[in-house]
């Protein structure tokens, strides 16, 4: 039995994670009722486990709350359930106006009713795919162990999905050319120091990770949200230079000419919402790296 003590040091831990997994849980279901009943069962299981067997946390919370997340899409899939609700996002839109208190209730706005409604038409896996990798920068090895699929078959999943919210089977070059006037602008920001800058591009939740391999190499391990994103980048990136990464805009720190580091930028509606720091020798390998400036 836990001592009280004890007790209030997990609800403390949980505390501290609880915005973060309650945004993972909306935006994967699209219903704050059932984004709370998802957190409340997160609470419950920490519970009966206790932390001191958890040596991440917060990635062991956003693994039960996806797979909570998970069974309950699969659920709707088999009652064939709308779970979306237009008047619980107009209720949540009241309560971030009249209650600032209560941030997290925002969340309808940042994710907007739109790309809610693109995310009812994926399937369960593709979904939860999609929103841990390209919103909240979760490694397709995480993945992986959730959808109950190998790193591969994830990555597919987010792939199918990202083209679905896309509404085309590859980006426009109109899309491709925004990205990169938006990575452009983030690293210009990022060399000069521009915090304000750097927060205008920067979604609120936006999510920046970096791999073990980046963490050795300095690299901040992880930072959420917009403020302490742009701390963590703010007169950084000088060695940082722009670059297409499959297709894509991003950014590539290189040592005599061989790529150590990739920044792998998420854009969504015109924000960044995720940046990952890859330096992993065998990920590297395998992405396509065309360097935009000197």
């Amino acid at each position: 039995m836990k001592s009280t003590v004890e007790a209030n040091d997990l609800a403390a831990q949980f505390e501290q994670n609880r915005l973060r997994l309650r945004a993972v849980a909306y935006r994967m279901l699209g219903s704050q009722t059932e984004a709370d009943d998802v957190i409340q069962e997160a609470w419950l299981r920490l519970n009966r486990a206790g932390s001191a067997e958890v040596d991440n946390l917060g990635g062991w919370l956003t693994t039960v709350v996806a797979r909570v997340c998970l069974d309950v899409l699969r659920s709707r899939k088999l009652r064939r359930e709308d779970p979306l609700d237009s008047d619980d996002l107009l209720e949540a839109g009241a309560d971030a106006d009249t209650n600032a208190a209560d941030q997290e209730m925002q969340l309808a706005d940042s994710i907007g009713p739109a790309l809610l409604l693109v995310l009812e038409t994926l399937a369960p896996s593709e979904r939860i795919a999609f929103v841990l990798h390209d919103l909240f920068a979760v490694s397709f090895d995480e993945i992986a162990g959730i959808v109950g699929k190998s790193p591969a078959a994830a990555r597919q999943l987010a792939s199918r999905a990202r083209r679905r919210v896309q509404g085309t089977d590859a980006m426009p070059d109109a899309g491709r050319a925004r990205q990169r006037e938006i990575v452009a602008a983030f690293l210009a920001a990022s060399r000069a120091g521009d915090f304000q800058a750097l927060l205008s591009m920067l979604d609120p939740d936006v999510v920046l990770r970096s791999d073990p391999f980046a963490t050795k190499l300095g690299a901040t391990a992880q930072a959420l949200g917009a403020d302490a994103v742009a701390r963590t980048v703010s007169g950084r990136a000088h060695a940082a230079r722009l670059a297409l990464l499959d297709g894509l805009a991003g950014a590539i720190w290189s040592q005599n000419g061989k790529p150590r580091v990739a920044f792998v930028f998420t854009v969504v509606d015109g924000k960044i919402t995720a940046i990952e720091l890859r330096a992993d020798p065998a990920r590297l390998a395998g992405l396509d790296v065309v360097v935009l400036e000197t």
